[in-house]
Parts: C-alpha cells; structure tokens; sequence
C-alpha cells in the first residue's frame, strides 16, 4: 500500500523557514513526479510547485516562485519543500502527491495526482 508521510510543519515567524518533507513508500519513487499543494481554511487547494522523478523538472507558480525550493533524494524517497520568506498567508495544511510522469504545464490540477498525504499545518505568525 502507498504511503506518503509529511512531515516538519509547525509554527514560524513572518520571514522565517520551514522544511517540509515527504517519505514515500511502496512506490517505484524515481517514476514519480511529486508535488506540493496546500489548502487554507475556507480557501481552495492551491498548487506549491512539483518536481520530475528525475529532479530535472521543476516548476512553482508565481505565488511561491524565489521563496520556495522543492527538492528530491531518490535515495531516500524523500520530497522537500524548503520555505523562506515565509508569510502569513503561507498558512495553510500542506500535503505532497505523486503521480507517474510528468505531465509539466497541468501538474497544477490536483486532480491528476494518484497518491496523497495527509498532510502537515504550517502557521505563519505576523
């Protein structure tokens, strides 16, 4: 059964970092593209940004782009979100999915992704 693991949520200060991480399980890892959303309260799922089973594709929309690094460790089967300059309005339950391939311009809709998180909440304090 697959299995993705979030972790390293919590509370930070406006213009502080967080990691996130996400280990996979019982999934050929590096087939995988991989991808961060994150919903607020009362707000719609929100696409973070999603990386290539190889790491060489990535892509973040504008909201988060040159404050937000994704990454990947296809040794550990392991997704990183690195967030800086973080914002109150960053808060929000992030979760990582995957999905086999790389699909590039539509990896924004959730609805293309096989396998979810749980997720992890991250509050950004003013």
């Amino acid at each position: 059964q697959v299995q993705l693991v979030e972790s390293g949520g919590g509370l930070a200060q406006s213009g502080g970092s967080l990691r996130l991480s996400c280990a996979a399980s019982e999934l050929t890892f590096s087939s995988y593209a991989m991808a961060w959303f994150r919903q607020a309260p009362g707000k719609e799922r929100e696409f973070v940004g999603t990386i290539s089973g190889s790491g060489g594709n990535i892509y973040y929309p504008n909201s988060v782009k040159g404050r937000f690094t994704i990454s990947r460790d296809n040794t550990k089967n392991t997704v990183y979100l690195q967030m800086n300059s973080l914002k109150p309005e960053d808060t929000a339950v992030y979760s990582c999915a995957a999905r086999r391939g790389w699909i590039g311009s539509l990896s924004g809709d959730y609805g293309k992704y096989d396998y979810w998180g749980q997720g992890t909440q991250v509050t950004v304090s003013s």
